[in-house]
């Protein structure tokens, strides 16, 4: 075996020696050129006595394998073992709901809830250094370690072989004796979540996994169900338990309860913070599962949540690792969306990141986090697992034309929704013919890769990177113009930045179709018709079948609604009169929409500190949540005919 190890380790040597390209060929090493990313897990794996399917279920977990061009996640790691390195890494903007614009409480009555101005970020802590180590250890440079994929792999393996070290766990080939050092590169500070890795790095092991990575590396991992690892190895890392007695999760994940403060900031009415609290799912539905970024770092994000004059969320989950922390329990109504009809029925989940700035990717063990937490309160609460109720904050609507322009973006084209719904068994499939009158859009993510502008600089091109949307013309071009947003850009036209989806679709969501043209599919799209290219040989969209709405004969138009409160007559004495007003945007005659769901007019009405005054009131009116844009909007049912979307689409 060592003879074997010895030969291995000087192939590792070689492959530090001339650096493979970014397009290096993935079927492997030819004459002239560099090994493949499979040949170097192998060596790297091979040099430093780490099993090599040990290693190859780090870096899936942590990176799916991928280079991401040499640029940091949303925690500063680099590469596919993402090595960290934060004195290079965090860019950080504002926090999510600190930017001065949204109101996330968006609740005509009671006064806006414009969060204040966080203090400067704090220097981030050595375990956000390991890219330090591994050059310590592997004599690399640190700088080289992270910007190559395949050095970064070298120094991955070296920081595997320094926890057994450091463990006092055997050199051995057999992966169940790494469950220790594997749970200690998750960098977690408490147990829980050092398990919770390490299980999945396990469950990978066990299940195998192949795939091409973003630049264009085939990958392969065989499976090894017979696999038992010592679990007991996490307990030689003197971790510390997480407080979880009081979380709503599943058994499965790291999960701890860090509260929200509800208490009272004067003697004035609407004077507390920062989130009420309710009765549901007893007194409303829950309809949304709300998907946020932090636009900050964990740290900064629990520190902002914790604050009684700040705004809330349920659930913030870690990049790093995974490890989710609960602030508010599901019960209650969170100020997070900008929408109160849609905070009343939702769940929001806040994840680590930036929609562009600092980095551009999310970790495996995020993803997968995320997706079980949803997955599990999909079920607790029957919530359906599909785009129309696992909502983006960028789909939520505003509440009246005045709010649509402040609305927030997060989490932006590149969270990745397609592997998000993958994760948590139900992938997004063709259910139609090609006369369906629908499709579900549904990108090769790391091949979808459209131009979008300042993630750094405003106007200036964004790297390339996979994204989950597709841009939407007034022709069949990419020299088009791209669809107008009234209500985002009143009077102005669309533009390719990364915070502007007005004239963008995302994977999942669901369009009644308006035409068809060679590699061309057009929708119905904010009251207008909006081309994607779609090819048959490399598609954008699936067919699709569901309901869809349109105007009832007779009007040339029909109006759009940001939230689908009660009429006035249902409101009780006592609970002021919400206000039915139409969006900027209309259905004109002839057009369809994609059903989301239908709902009677609800409004909760809870301005005080005293629960006792809270109440819910439940109109007669009936709505139907179409897919209007980007964002989902509401049209009352006696304004349109609903039907099957086949019935009279366009051939």
């Amino acid at each position: 075996m060592r003879r074997t190890l010895a030969v291995a380790a000087s192939m590792a040597v070689s492959l530090l020696v001339a650096l493979p390209p970014a397009h290096a060929d993935p079927s492997g090493t030819k004459a002239g050129q560099a090994p493949s990313r499979q040949e170097a897990f192998r060596a790297a794996a091979a040099k430093y006595g780490v099993p090599e399917n040990v290693l190859l279920g780090v870096s899936y977990l942590e990176s799916r394998w991928d280079a991401n061009l040499g640029l940091p996640s949303v925690t500063a790691g680099y590469g596919p073992m993402h090595l960290t390195d934060a004195r290079t890494a965090l860019a950080v903007g504002l926090p999510h709901h600190s930017d001065g614009t949204e109101d996330p409480r968006g609740d005509d009555a009671r006064p806006s809830k414009l969060p204040k101005q966080p203090e400067p970020l704090q220097p981030q802590s050595q375990d956000q250094q390991t890219a330090d180590e591994a050059a310590r250890l592997t004599g690399v440079p640190a700088d080289r370690l992270v910007k190559d994929p395949d050095a970064n792999v070298l120094g991955g393996a070296a920081l595997l072989a320094q926890y057994q070290k450091d463990l006092k766990l055997p050199d051995s080939s057999d992966a169940a004796d790494w469950y220790g050092s594997v749970a200690r590169y998750s960098g977690a500070e408490d147990a829980e979540t050092a398990r919770q890795f390490a299980d999945e790095v396990f469950s990978i092991l066990k299940d195998g996994m192949s795939r091409v990575t973003d630049d264009g590396q085939k990958v392969s991992l065989s499976p090894s169900p017979e696999i038992a690892p010592r679990m007991e190895q996490v307990d030689r890392l003197g971790l510390r338990e997480a407080e979880g007695k009081s979380v709503e999760c599943p058994k499965t994940l790291a999960c701890e309860w860090l509260p929200a403060p509800y208490q009272k900031l004067g003697d004035a009415p609407g004077g507390y913070g920062n989130h009420d609290l309710s009765d549901r799912p007893r007194n409303q539905k829950i309809d949304y599962i709300i998907i946020h970024d932090t636009e900050e770092t964990y740290d900064k994000t629990l520190k902002l949540v914790a604050d009684p004059t700040y705004v809330s969320w349920h659930y913030t989950i870690r990049s790093a690792d995974g490890h989710i922390a609960q602030h508010v329990r599901t019960k209650d109504v969170a100020w997070h969306a900008g929408n109160w009809f849609v905070n009343a029925k939702s769940i929001g989940i806040e994840h680590e990141g930036f929609l562009a700035k600092g980095g551009a990717w999310y970790t495996e063990a995020m993803y997968r986090s995320s997706a079980r937490l949803v997955h599990y309160l999909a079920k607790r609460y029957d919530i359906p697992l599909d785009r129309a109720h696992i909502l983006g904050h960028d789909n939520v609507p505003g509440t009246t034309p005045g709010t649509v322009p402040t609305m927030h973006v997060d989490p932006g084209p590149y969270w990745d929704w397609g592997h998000y719904f993958e994760l948590m068994h139900h992938p997004f499939k063709s259910t139609g013919g090609a006369h369906s009158g629908m499709v579900t859009i549904r990108t090769d993510y790391a091949g979808n890769q459209p131009r979008y502008t300042g993630c750094d600089k405003a106007g200036v091109d964004c790297p390339p990177h996979g994204s989950a949307s597709v841009w939407l013309h007034t022709e069949p071009s990419e020299d088009a113009p791209l669809v107008k947003d009234i209500g985002r850009r009143p009077g102005g036209e669309s533009t390719y930045d990364v915070s502007d989806h007005g004239a963008r679709a995302t994977t999942g969501q669901q369009y009644a179709v308006a035409g068809r043209q060679g590699d061309w599919t057009a929708i119905w799209y904010l009251g207008q018709v909006a081309w994607f290219r779609n090819p048959h040989d490399d598609p954008t969209a699936v067919n699709a079948t569901g309901l869809v709405v349109t105007p009832k004969p007779g009007s040339t138009s029909v109006p759009v609604y940001g939230r689908a409160y009660p009429e006035p007559e249902a409101y009780p004495k006592g609970v002021p009169v919400q206000s039915i007003v139409p969006l900027q945007y209309s259905i004109p005659q002839g057009q369809r929409y994609a059903v989301g769901l239908a709902t009677r007019g609800e409004y909760y009405y809870a301005v005080t500190f005293d629960q006792a005054t809270h109440t819910v009131v439940r109109g007669r009116t009936l709505y139907y949540q179409i897919q209007l844009g980007h964002r989902v909007a509401f049209v009352k049912a006696d304004d349109v005919n609903i039907m099957p979307s086949a019935m009279g689409a366009p051939h």
